[in-house]
C-alpha cells in the first residue's frame, strides 16, 4: 500500500514510518524539510510538503492509498492554528483524490465520566490544555466531514517511547485505563494500532483511542 506520512519527523510520525515500512508498506515521508529528516528506511521516500497549504498537499498526496497524519499542535501557537491546518490538510486530501485519511489526535477529549472530559478534570495539565482544545476542535471539524473516509486516533492519556509489545486495546470516546486506573500507551504500540487501521479498517468515520 502507498501511504503519504505527514509529520514523519515527530516521536510517532518515526514510528509509523518504521511500522510500516517494515510490514512492506511504502510510504512518503512528507515534510517541509526534506534535509531535516534522517531516517533511512526500506520502502521509504521523502518530500517536500506543506500541510497548511492545500495545493501543496494536493500535489504530494496524489497517487497514494491513504494519506496518515501525526501532525499535533505546538506548545504555545494558538489553537486556532491546528485546526485551520487540519482544514487545509482535508481539503488538499480530497484535491488529491485520495479517499482516506488517518489523523493522530488527543486524549484530552476522552470521557472518564459522563459529559466529563479528561481536559476539564483538575488533574489535567494546564500547560496541555492549548494543545487538548486544539485536538478537540479539530475531531470536530473530522465529525462534520461527510466527503472524506476520515478516522482519528487518541493515544492513551500517557505515550511516550517504549516496547514494542504489539498488545493495545482500543475504546470509542472514552479514556482507556488498566486495572491501576493508569493510561498509557508506548508510541511503538500507538504505531502498530494506526498501521493496523490502515490495513484493516474498522473505525470508518469515526473516532478511537488505544492503550494498554
Amino acid at each position: 500500500m502507498k501511504i503519504a506520512l505527514f509529520g514523519a519527523n515527530g516521536m510517532i510520525g518515526q514510528r509509523i514510518a518504521r511500522e510500516a515500512t517494515e510490514r512492506g508498506h511504502q510510504v512518503t515521508a512528507i515534510v517541509r524539510n526534506p534535509s531535516s529528516f534522517t531516517e533511512c528506511l526500506q520502502n521509504l521516500s521523502v518530500a517536500q510538503g506543506d500541510a497548511s497549504d492545500p495545493e501543496s498537499v494536493a500535489k504530494v498526496a496524489a497517487g497514494h492509498d491513504v494519506v496518515v497524519s501525526a501532525l499535533g499542535p505546538a506548545h504555545g501557537v494558538p489553537p486556532e492554528s491546528f485546526v485551520e491546518m487540519t482544514r487545509t490538510l482535508i481539503d488538499g486530501v480530497k484535491r488529491a483524490g485520495v479517499h482516506r485519511l488517518i489523523a493522530v489526535g488527543g486524549a484530552g477529549s476522552l470521557e472518564v465520566a459522563p459529559s466529563v472530559q479528561l481536559m476539564d478534570t483538575p488533574e489535567f495539565p494546564a500547560a496541555l490544555q492549548g494543545i487538548a482544545r486544539a485536538h478537540r476542535d479539530a475531531l470536530d471539524m473530522y465529525l462534520g466531514e461527510k466527503d472524506l473516509d476520515w478516522t482519528n486516533i487518541s493515544p492513551a492519556a500517557l505515550i511516550e517511547p517504549g516496547q514494542r509489545t504489539g498488545k493495545y486495546r482500543t475504546g470509542k470516546d472514552q479514556l482507556v485505563t488498566n486495572d491501576k486506573g493508569e493510561s498509557r500507551i508506548s508510541a511503538e504500540d500507538f504505531a502498530i494500532a494506526i498501521i493496523d487501521e490502515v490495513e484493516k479498517p474498522r473505525f470508518s468515520r469515526q473516532r478511537f483511542t488505544v492503550a494498554y
